[in-house]
């Protein structure tokens, strides 16, 4: 299965990138609650780069997803 815009590269980012903004400010995108994604799904995700991000991270929780991120998960834990 492919996803649009969806690389290796892309999954890391929202391992590491955290929210800006908002109620869940300081938040590593990945780890947002699904009804927050759900919230800017329906009311319209950012422009630049950190909506390309939530939009991603919306269609990965929506298509119930999460797999892809496990790996990326385990090997940015500590050893």
């Amino acid at each position: 299965m492919e996803i649009a815009g969806c690389s290796v590269e892309r999954l890391q980012q929202l391992l590491t990138r955290e929210m800006p903004f908002g109620k869940h400010r300081g938040t590593v995108i990945a780890d947002l609650p699904g009804n927050y994604l759900q919230w800017f799904a329906r009311e319209g995700f950012p422009r630049g780069e950190i909506g390309q991000l939530l939009a991603l991270m919306y269609e990965i929780d929506h298509n119930g997803l999460h797999e892809l991120l496990a790996p990326l998960r385990h090997q940015r834990q500590p050893k």
